[in-house]
C-alpha cells in the first residue's frame, strides 16, 4: 500500500526533481517506509512514490521501479493478490526467467512487458492505482481496479497533467489554480460524498473504478486536450457486464450446494489477500461480514487471528460486545477499545485534511478510530466491506421493495395524504409512540431511529417511479440545486440515461447502482482515507472477483428470503458461529451526531452555518439550511445528515482558506 504522484508535459528545463518532492512528500503517511522519484527531463515526465512496506520488503521492492528491459517504468499502490499464479503464467511463457526479488509490482512490469496493458490489468486481480510510463513509446497509462479501493485524481493544469493518489499532493503542485467546483457542491448534498468522476477542484477528477487513460507526451501539452479526455478513459472490466453474465448464467444448485460453493470461494479469496510480510488483522464489528471474514481467517490460520473493534457508550451506537462475543467464539486475539465522545470529537478538526475534499459520511470517524488502534498492532487488517451491496443485505433493500409493490397499486392522492399524516409528528414523537413496542418486532425486523426512517419513508412515498423511488431513498437533501448558489446537478452513474442495467428485479437493480456509485464513492474512499491516515493497509476480500462473480449468479431467494437479507452469507457464517450470536437489528457504523449538535458542536455548528457567513461566502442559500439548523436544535426534526454535509464543506473551506 502507498502512495503515487506525478506529472507529464512539464516545459523543458523545468527541474522536475523539485517539482515532483513535495507533492510526493505530501503521501508521507500513505508511504512512511520509504520514498522515490524518477525523472525523464526530456520527455517532461515526473513519477513519485511512498511506500508502505507489506509484500517485500527488501530494497528489491522499490519504487519506482523500471522493467528488466527498460522499457517501462511504474509507480504502484495497492497490492496485486494472484500475482505470484502471474509470474507462474509469465515463467511457462518464457517472458521472465528470473526475478530480482518477490514484489507484486515487478511482476505487474513483467507483465506489461509480456502481454501489454489491457491484458495485464484484466488478469491482475487486485486493489490497485497504477501510473505507468512506456519510454519507447512516451505514453502515460492511469489505472484503477475494478471496484475503485484505491483512488487516483488527475487533471491539468496550464498544459501539464497532474496525477496522484490524494488531492493534498496534487495541490502542492506549483501554480495549483485550487478553484472550487461548484457543481460537485449538489452531488455533496444528495451523497454525503463527490462521486466519480467529479472532484472538489474545478478541472481535477477521479478516474472512474475499472478503467485506464493513456496520454502521451503531445497530448499532455495539448492545452485543449482536456476538452477531449473523456473519449480516451476506457475501461477494461464492467460491473454490468458481470451482472448481465451472472444473471444469463444462474446458479442451479440446492441451498447447500450454493453454501458450501460460497464457502469455498470466500475461503480462497481470503487465503490470497491473508498473505503479506507484515503483521495482519482485522476489523471485527460482530455484524455478520466481518464476522463470516474472521471466522474463515481463522479457520485457515495455525495462529489466533489479531481482530480489532470500538465501542461507544452511548446507547444505540455500540456493537463492540457482540464483537468481543464472536471473537471469543472464535478464540481471536481480540483488542477492543472504549472511546468517549471526547475522543470522536477530537476526530473531527482532522477531517477536511485527511479526505482533502468534503465527505461528510459521518462513519468516517469510528473507522478512523478502529483503524488507528489497530495500526498500533498491525499492518495490515482485512475488513467485510461490500457484504451488504453483493447479498441484499441493507434494510432499504427489503423494505423498499414490500413498500413499492403497496405504493404501486395506491393512488397518488391516497399516497400523499398518508406521508402528510405520518409527517404531523415529529420523529421524537414517533419513537416516543412506538418504543414501548419494540419488544413485539422480533430482532430481525427490528428498526433503531424508528422515528427517523418514518419520515424518510413518507418522503419516497409519492414517487413515481422505481428510479425516482431509489433516488429518494439514498438521497439526503432531495433537491440540492435549491441549496447551492450559482450550480446544476450534473450527470452521474446513477443519471447516465446511457447506462445499460441488466437487472431482473428492483432489488437487483438497487444493489447494482449501490455497487457502481455508493460503495466506490463512499465506502471505499471512507476506509481508504481513514486507514491510510494511519499507514494502515485496507483489504477486502468480498470484493474479490470470484466472490462477485458469484454473488451475481446466484437467485434472488439466495440473497434475500424470508423479509431478511445476506441469507446466504449468514448459512456459510452459521457454520462457523451460533446462530444466536449473530441474530439482532442492524445498526450500522454510527455516531450520535444528531445529539452533538445540540450539545459539544453547537457552538463549532453556529459559527459555520452563521447566516452572515454563508451568504458572504457564496456557496449556499442561508435560509433553508438555518431553517433546518433551528428545527435540529429544537428537537422537532433530526436533520443531522443534511447538516453534516453543509458542515464538512464548510469545515473543509475554513481548512482550505487558511492554508
Amino acid at each position: 500500500m502507498c502512495g503515487i504522484s506525478g506529472l507529464l508535459g512539464a516545459e523543458a528545463g523545468s527541474n522536475l526533481a523539485n517539482i515532483i518532492k513535495p507533492m510526493c512528500d505530501r503521501l508521507a503517511l500513505r508511504g512512511p517506509d520509504d520514498a522515490g522519484i524518477w525523472t525523464d527531463d526530456d520527455s517532461g515526465i515526473a513519477l513519485g512514490h511512498r511506500r508502505l512496506a507489506v509484500v517485500d520488503l527488501s530494497p528489491a521492492g522499490h519504487q519506482p521501479m523500471v522493467s528488466a528491459t527498460g522499457r517501462y517504468v511504474i509507480v504502484f499502490n495497492g497490492e496485486i493478490y494472484n500475482h505470484l499464479n502471474l509470474r507462474r503464467e509469465l515463467e511457462k511463457e518464457g517472458a521472465q526467467a528470473s526475478w530480482r526479488g518477490h514484489s507484486d509490482t515487478e511482476t505487474l512490469l513483467a507483465a506489461f512487458e509480456a502481454w501489454g496493458v489491457e491484458k495485464t490489468l484484466k488478469t491482475s486481480t487486485g486493489m490497485f492505482a497504477i501510473a505507468l510510463w512506456d519510454r519507447s513509446e512516451k505514453v502515460l497509462t492511469l489505472a484503477r481496479d475494478r471496484l475503485g479501493e484505491k483512488p487516483l485524481y488527475y487533471g491539468w493544469q496550464h498544459g501539464t497533467l497532474l496525477f496522484a493518489s490524494e488531492l493534498k499532493a496534487i495541490k502542492a503542485y506549483s501554480g495549483f489554480s485550487a478553484e472550487v467546483n461548484r457543481e460537485a457542491l449538489p452531488l455533496l448534498l444528495r451523497h454525503n460524498c463527490i462521486p466519480a468522476p467529479y472532484s472538489i477542484y474545478k478541472g481535477i477528477n477521479k478516474l472512474p473504478p475499472g478503467t485506464f487513460l493513456q496520454v502521451s507526451t503531445v497530448d499532455a501539452r495539448d492545452q485543449d486536450h482536456c476538452a477531449n479526455e473523456k473519449g480516451r478513459v476506457k475501461a477494461y472490466w464492467s460491473l454490468t457486464d458481470v451482472v448481465g453474465a451472472g444473471l444469463m448464467d444462474p446458479f442451479e444448485g440446492s441451498d447447500a450446494d450454493a453454501v458450501s460453493a460460497l464457502d469455498g470461494v470466500l475461503r480462497n479469496a481470503i487465503n490470497q489477500q491473508m498473505a503479506a510480510d507484515v503483521p495482519l488483522g482485522a476489523f471485527l464489528s460482530g455484524g455478520v461480514d466481518s464476522s463470516t471474514v474472521v471466522a474463515l481467517m481463522q479457520a485457515q490460520s495455525m495462529r489466533a487471528i489479531q481482530s480489532f473493534s470500538i465501542g461507544f457508550d452511548e446507547e444505540g451506537s455500540n456493537e463492540a460486545e457482540h464483537a468481543k462475543e464472536v471473537a471469543r467464539h472464535l478464540g481471536t486475539n481480540h483488542t477492543e477499545l472504549y472511546v468517549t465522545s471526547e475522543d470522536a470529537l477530537g476526530v473531527i478538526p482532522s477531517l477536511p485534511t485527511l479526505y482533502d475534499e468534503p465527505f461528510s459520511d459521518s462513519s468516517q470517524i469510528p473507522t478512523f478510530l478502529v483503524a488507528q488502534m489497530a495500526r498500533q498492532h498491525v499492518t495490515v487488517s482485512l475488513s467485510g466491506d461490500a457484504g451488504d451491496e453483493l447479498f441484499g443485505g441493507y434494510n432499504r433493500y427489503v423494505l423498499t421493495n414490500e413498500l413499492w409493490g403497496k405504493l404501486s397499486r395506491t393512488p397518488m392522492g391516497i399516497r400523499r395524504l398518508l406521508a402528510h399524516s405520518i409527517r404531523v409528528l415529529s420523529p421524537t414523537a414517533w419513537e416516543r409512540l412506538l418504543g414501548p413496542l419494540q419488544h413485539l418486532i422480533p430482532n430481525a425486523l427490528k428498526l433503531s431511529n424508528v422515528g427517523d426512517k418514518l419520515h424518510k419513508g413518507a418522503a419516497i412515498m409519492t414517487a413515481g417511479s422505481t428510479t425516482e423511488l431509489y433516488r429518494r431513498v439514498t438521497s439526503h437533501w432531495n433537491e440540492p440545486e435549491n441549496v447551492v448558489v450559482g450550480a446544476g446537478e450534473p450527470m452521474t452513474v446513477l443519471t447516465d440515461p446511457q447506462l445499460q442495467l441488466p437487472t431482473d428485479s428492483f432489488v437487483h437493480r438497487m444493489m447494482l447502482l449501490d455497487m457502481l456509485s455508493y460503495l466506490p464513492d463512499d465506502i471505499l474512499c471512507k476506509v481508504d482515507r481513514a486507514a491510510m491516515g494511519v499507514s494502515l493497509e485496507t483489504r477486502m476480500p468480498l470484493l474479490d472477483p470470484g466472490v462477485i462473480d458469484f454473488a451475481w449468479r446466484l437467485p434472488f431467494h439466495m440473497k434475500i428470503r424470508d423479509g431478511q437479507g445476506k441469507w446466504i452469507l449468514r448459512e456459510v457464517l452459521y457454520q462457523y458461529v451460533p446462530k444466536k450470536i449473530i441474530e439482532r437489528p442492524k445498526m450500522g457504523f454510527a455516531v450520535p451526531i444528531g445529539s452533538w449538535l445540540r450539545g459539544p458542536l453547537r457552538d463549532w455548528a453556529e459559527s459555520l452555518l452563521d447566516e452572515s457567513r454563508l451568504e458572504q461566502e457564496g456557496y449556499f442559500h442561508a435560509e433553508p439550511i438555518r431553517q433546518k439548523f433551528e428545527e435540529h436544535l429544537s428537537g422537532r426534526r433530526n436533520w443531522e445528515t443534511h447538516l453534516w454535509d453543509v458542515l464538512m464543506f464548510q469545515a473543509w473551506l475554513e481548512k482550505e482558506r487558511a492554508a
